[in-house]
């Protein structure tokens, strides 16, 4: 569980109704913790297992296996097999950082795995996957889940647990595609700003695990997916590339992410052979979804939803905006910055003291040279200048993995004391977003959210107050 106090940063601290926001973030990250999404929805009576409405007799099973991919996928596991007990027959589950207990073994070992035994025989073996670039850790955790699925037979029962992270976690690439030549297409992407959802689209149709891909390769069995969503709208073949789920996109689709953000003399050529030569992925209507249920556990607006019950607890008005927000980070910045200002002036939509929630996931486009940072950090930066000498507002960009990108921060937190305290530093705002170079700049602040790694993911929140 994540303590409020991991949210206080330097302006937090500073203000009386900082406890306050520190105890609104937390609320929000709290309640979409994966073991908790987990145990809502299974009910166990028996030999009987109720997953969302729906009942399995698992005594009617030869044998019941776990399938984790995803940054929540340690925590889900764990409430799944004090669910399922002495029936799971083992599995496998691929995360970004081990449970601790397997961390301290793993090292001694001088191994990345780690098995481990729980509520009876059955092995559940813990991998860390490479994030958010595929590396040699994903190419094996691809190489597990491909041999766990094709293990299976229509008289098995597969527990997957599926949550954001897991597209770079786990890669098992078509053939002809080497695992460079995804992290390249890959790196491509996320320079040029492409959405989540287009860098998906082109990894289903490049990965046998993903689109579909372990419903296919699982012999027949019958498949419950367990998801918890990163991504705006929660379409579940967006989530870990789907792994569980139809496909409703198609190579031309693919191909024509490619041609839009003027990439193809740019990523290697087997990329763009697999696109043009590669079947295609399973789509809705495919039978053999017939044997898979897959139900939403934990989401961006549970998470929202939340915040803002603590919000009016905390003697806010709380207001959710929207759980849709995409676009380029500092764009959306100038747009939340602006809002936030009407209303302190306006008093809509909801009076000070207010909360206003705002969900999704903004993406950011790198110049020559980037600096450090995450989008989360970039939109905080770019509403520096914006929030300039505006009392009373606050601003406070949070990732719900607490890890934003490739940094150790969740984000950061502006205020309208932020430009000045920053010029008295000699750090230049301007000049620090034109560099991408975000996270340097609020640590000379220490206004970086850094609650540390949450286990849980399901998007971006941002946060904007009124006092």
């Amino acid at each position: 569980m994540i303590s409020d106090e991991a949210f206080l940063t330097a302006t937090l601290r500073s203000l009386a109704q900082g406890p306050s926001v520190a105890r609104i973030l937390a609320a929000g990250v709290q309640a979409v913790e994966p073991g908790e999404a987990v145990r809502r929805c299974l009910r166990r009576e028996g030999a009987h297992l109720s997953v969302a409405g729906r009942d399995y007799d698992l005594a009617g099973f030869r044998r019941v296996f776990v399938l984790g991919i995803g940054k929540a996928s340690a925590a889900m596991a764990e409430a799944v097999q004090a669910a399922i007990g002495a029936e799971m027959e083992g599995g496998v589950v691929i995360t970004k950082h081990l449970p601790q207990k397997g961390k301290q073994k793993t090292k001694k070992a001088k191994i990345k795995t780690k098995n481990v035994s729980s509520n009876g025989p059955g092995r559940v073996e813990f991998v860390e996957g490479g994030h958010p670039l595929p590396d040699e850790r994903s190419l094996r955790a691809g190489e597990r889940t491909v041999a766990l699925a094709a293990s299976l037979r229509p008289d098995d029962l597969l527990l997957c647990l599926i949550s954001g992270g897991g597209s770079a976690l786990v890669t098992a690439p078509v053939a002809g595609v080497s695992l460079p030549d995804l992290q390249a297409l890959t790196a491509a992407l996320l320079a040029c700003g492409a959405r989540v959802d287009e860098i998906n689209t082109l990894r289903r149709h490049l990965d046998r695990v993903k689109g579909g891909g372990v419903a296919k390769l699982a012999g027949g069995a019958t498949i419950v997916s367990l998801i918890l969503s990163d991504v705006v709208g929660n379409p579940l073949e967006a989530i870990a590339s789907g792994p569980t789920a139809p496909d409703p996109t198609t190579r031309e689709q693919a191909l024509a992410i490619l041609e839009h953000y003027a990439l193809n003399d740019k990523v290697p050529a087997s990329i763009l052979a697999a696109l043009e030569s590669e079947g295609e992925t399973p789509k809705p209507g495919d039978g053999l979804f017939g044997r898979v249920q897959n139900v939403l556990v934990g989401s961006n607006l549970l998470a929202a939803q939340a915040a803002l019950r603590q919000a009016q607890e905390e003697g806010f008005h709380p207001y959710l905006l929207r759980t849709d927000q995409q676009g380029e980070a500092r764009q959306v910045a100038f747009e939340l910055a602006t809002f936030l200002r009407q209303a302190r002036l306006s008093g809509t939509p909801v009076p000070a003291p207010a909360c206003i929630v705002v969900g999704g996931e903004t993406t950011v486009t790198l110049g020559p040279n980037p600096g450090r940072g995450g989008r989360n950090t970039e939109l905080a930066l770019a509403a520096v200048t914006e929030l300039a000498d505006f009392p009373g507002a606050l601003l406070a960009a949070l990732a719900s993995d607490g890890e934003d990108g490739p940094t150790d921060a969740a984000g950061a937190v502006v205020s309208g004391e932020t430009f000045r305290r920053a010029l008295a530093l000699g750090l230049q705002p301007v000049e620090a977003l034109a560099r991408n170079d975000s996270y340097p700049f609020f640590a000379a602040l220490d206004d970086l959210l850094k609650p540390g790694p949450t286990g849980t993911n399901v998007g971006d929140l941002t946060f904007l107050l009124n006092f």
